[in-house]
């Protein structure tokens, strides 16, 4: 699978930009970005991920920064 290029930077959806500023409304959203990144600023934080199907709750820990939704 090819790699987004460095210089571009990682992909982050503009809805999840906004969020990162008002982290108590991201508590509880369900994101359907998955092709997103993880950034620092969502450490913590449980969200719902959307799969196609469901909701899936998911709980942000450091470990997973870098990876996408």
């Amino acid at each position: 699978m090819p790699r987004r290029s460095i210089w571009k930077g990682s992909f982050v959806d503009a809805f999840l930009l906004r969020m990162k500023k008002k982290r108590d409304l991201l508590l509880n959203r369900k994101i359907f970005s998955r092709r997103s990144s993880i950034l620092p600023e969502f450490v913590n934080c449980s969200v719902r991920i959307y799969n196609g199907k469901t909701s899936v709750r998911c709980k942000i820990t450091e470990g997973k920064v870098g990876q996408q939704f």
